[in-house]
């Protein structure tokens, strides 16, 4: 598997001056397309869109919520030609805005619904109408009065109703049949004869003009009734589809509930007023009651509550937050009143960002996606071609009934619509993507939901990501008389003002144990070295084992014991005055919590490598790989020793992960087959490149993602070797003349219904 390219893609909503823009070259630009139903019309508009814009790769599609972006590198182009050449084919194209793409969806399912109910109901108008004529009540009436009717009630009921549908042989059809089934064919072709028209225009056959071929053809040899039945069933299959499309939708835009639409700011003289959340500033203060959404990212400035973060990072247990804590919008606040500071606006919050890569996941399909699409560009010519032959070929060359065989031939067409197979993945990946999101794993494209399922070795970077990345006192080491609490307290004293992230373990730790931390007078840093200061009218120092050398003062057992404690990955942090060292605070950044038990879980799930890739010193890397399991430490590294090291596991292995937090893993992110990032801990730049985030900073969605990707993997293929088999029998039961059109297109729509059932499967998380 090789590393893809992400594309960048533009999604900006033009404003209402940019509606007069139309002749300026655009690239980059997202269009909404009207009747963007199935991957086949993606086929359709890269072929008359793709020569405008330098070719198809440039073009990027959204089945799911109809768009079509222009990619950067796309020859620029106006949106008029773009909009003229989509005309073209049937479709109509509009500058996409966000938020105004809904109502169109929603109204062409009603649309298309409606359509399809007119269409149902001329063809029951029909049967009615035909069983007046036929005398078809008086023959229910006896059969129902005969004194067999319940023994042989199931055999009696199919043969009437085969008669019903077959008795026009030896009569003419009455012209009020003829014309309720013919309302029934226009009300059912209403959504497809468009592109149809447009499909022979360009020569190029698609199942548009599959089905109308199909539906004429029935007609010409007087099959009113099958001609009826594929029209309506094939817009009920349509229906079906944009529902199907429409519930995958739905489950994306479910996220923009999470986050309220209005915020209780807090103004000057301390009243609130609720304004609305896209028009809030960074900087501003709100108020966040209890019970009540975080409608913005920001940092806590009063209240201590807990807070429920699982619909951003996938945390089951809500996490305490305090002053200084960041929040982000879409949580939910617990039992206390929380005033927040916000640091991102509405459209740049951890949530929007989810949303919008979500939204735009869909574009980098997955590789059946890309497959399915393929075969249905082969497979409909081939058939056609086939529906011909079967046509022609009997008739001419053995003598065969042209009336007969022009219906097989109608047959295989209806058979030859690949729409139950081609809509079934792109379903069942965004049903992927919106399920892991609502985990806490943001999946950045479809092509990166089948990633995890081949992986065979994952590179994980150490601080922040095997480790929690926030250093803890893990021992205290008296000398010279002293207690540990006496030297705890010094350490405090001195470290009361600092923010480097070993005071704030001495100050943690000093509350864990509840002493009291006092402040020291006339504190002098020492860059790079340690610390002075005044305590209890003494002078102290604290610093590290380098500065404890400098000043001549550790004796052979302090040597020992600090050797001891460097050997096991610890760092050292002596503590003395003037006369003696008081003694050693060992300090170390701690392994994340059940990291053996995840690790363990995926070498059960065939990974068969598992690395460290660190800058850290070998002995405290080697010391966290022991603890945890890990199978080789690479340590000491610059980000391009992990990058290299990264190169060699990818020969090896072929499917590489690599997990990290920092900016010095960007490259090596790059680099794997999948990069994934931790979110919460993670820059921006790992983030920005890995393909997928970790929101909860949480590697027991490690396992998790794994197999809901093999899991993903399995029901794509389930639907793909279903409906292939279906279309097989049926096309062996049109040759032997064992199946009618309007069995052929029940056949389809049931596979349309098993498939897209079978993919929204993928929504509920299983394990």
């Amino acid at each position: 598997m090789t590393k893809v390219e992400k594309n960048c893609c533009c999604h900006n909503a033009p404003t209402d001056s940019q509606s007069h823009t139309d002749s300026i070259p655009l690239t980059g630009m997202t269009f909404k397309i009207e009747g963007l139903d199935c991957v086949e019309e993606v086929t359709i508009l890269k072929a008359e869109v793709g020569p405008l814009v330098g070719g198809s790769d440039k073009l990027i599609f959204d089945v799911i919520n109809g768009r079509m972006t222009i990619d950067t590198g796309a020859t620029p182009v106006s949106a008029k030609k773009i909009i003229k050449a989509v005309a073209a084919t049937g479709m109509q194209a509009t500058r996409w805005q966000s938020g105004k793409g809904k109502i169109d969806v929603t109204q062409r399912q009603r649309s298309q619904t409606i359509y399809a109910t007119l269409s149902g109901l001329c063809i029951i108008a029909g049967i009615l109408i035909h069983i007046t004529f036929a005398e078809g009540f008086s023959d229910l009436q006896r059969l129902l009065a005969s004194p067999d009717a319940w023994t042989y009630s199931w055999q009696a009921s199919v043969t009437y109703l085969k008669d019903l549908l077959n008795a026009h042989s030896a009569q003419a059809i009455p012209m009020a049949e003829k014309a309720a089934y013919s309302l029934a064919i226009v009300f059912g072709v209403r959504h497809v004869i468009v592109k149809a028209f447009y499909a022979l225009k360009r020569l190029r056959a698609d199942m548009n003009l599959l089905m109308l071929v199909a539906i004429i053809g029935a007609v010409v040899i007087n099959e009113w009734f099958e001609a009826a039945a594929v029209s309506f069933l094939f817009s009920l299959s349509l229906a079906i589809e944009s529902w199907s499309i429409g519930r995958a939708r739905h489950a994306v835009e479910a996220l923009l509930d999470l986050a309220p639409a209005t915020v209780s700011v807090k103004q000057a003289d301390g009243q609130e007023m609720d304004m609305n959340a896209a028009d809030v500033r960074v900087g501003t203060v709100f108020v966040v009651k209890p019970g009540e959404k975080i409608p913005l990212d920001g940092k806590v400035l009063k209240g201590v509550s807990s807070v429920n973060q699982a619909p951003i990072t996938g945390e089951s247990i809500p996490v305490m937050k305090q002053q200084g804590d960041d929040v982000f919008a879409g949580s939910i606040n617990g039992e206390a009143v929380l005033e927040v500071r916000t640091t991102k606006i509405a459209s740049d919050t951890t949530l929007a960002q989810i949303i919008r890569m979500v939204e735009e996941a869909h574009s980098k399909r997955a590789e059946a996606e890309q497959w399915v699409e393929r075969f249905a560009r082969i497979y409909t010519p081939i058939v056609m071609f086939l529906a011909l032959a079967v046509f022609i070929i009997p008739p001419l060359f053995f003598a065969g009934i042209w009336q007969v065989w022009l219906y097989k031939a109608l047959v295989l067409l209806v058979i030859a619509c690949p729409c139950a197979l081609v809509i079934s993945t792109p379903v069942s990946i965004v049903a992927a993507l919106a399920c892991a999101a609502r985990q806490g794993i943001l999946i950045k494209g479809g092509i990166y939901i089948e990633a995890p399922a081949h992986l065979k070795a994952i590179a994980f970077d150490k601080t922040g990501t095997l480790t929690c990345g926030k250093p803890e006192v893990t021992g205290l080491y008296p000398f010279n008389g002293h207690t540990p609490e006496a030297l705890l307290s010094r350490a405090a004293a001195l470290e009361s003002r600092s923010h480097h992230p070993l005071a704030k373990a001495i100050l943690n730790y000093s509350e864990k144990l509840g002493i009291e931390i006092a402040h020291a007078d006339n504190v002098i840093v020492l860059p790079g070295k340690g610390v002075t200061g005044l305590f209890n009218g003494k002078n102290f120092w604290l610093g590290s084992r380098r500065y404890l050398l400098e000043r001549a003062q550790e004796t052979p057992d302090i040597r020992q014991q600090a050797q001891a404690l460097e050997q096991t990955g610890k760092t050292v942090i002596a503590i003395g005055n003037e006369r003696h060292v008081c003694g050693l605070i060992a300090v170390a950044d701690q392994a994340r919590p059940n990291l053996a038990t995840v690790l363990q879980t995926l070498k059960q799930q065939n990974i068969q490598h598992l690395a460290m890739l660190t800058g850290d010193n070998q002995a405290t890397a080697d010391n966290i790989a022991k603890a945890c399991g890990i199978d080789t430490v690479h340590a000491e590294l610059l980000p391009a020793d992990k990058v290299t090291v990264i190169s060699q596991m990818v020969e090896q292995y072929a499917n590489v992960a690599m997990i990290g937090d920092g900016i010095n893993d960007a490259p090596a992110l790059g680099r794997a087959n999948l990069g994934i990032a931790m979110g919460v801990m993670g820059s921006d730049a790992a983030i920005e490149t890995a393909d997928i985030a970790l929101m909860g900073d949480d590697l027991a969605k490690l396992p998790w993602l794994i197999q809901h990707s093999k899991r993903t993997l399995m029901i794509i293929r389930q639907n793909i070797v279903f409906a292939l088999t279906l279309k097989a029998v049926f096309a062996l039961l049109a040759f032997a003349g064992m199946a009618t059109l309007w069995q052929a297109i029940v056949a389809d729509m049931g596979a349309s219904l098993v498939v897209v059932a079978n993919g929204l499967r993928l929504l509920k998380p299983k394990g």
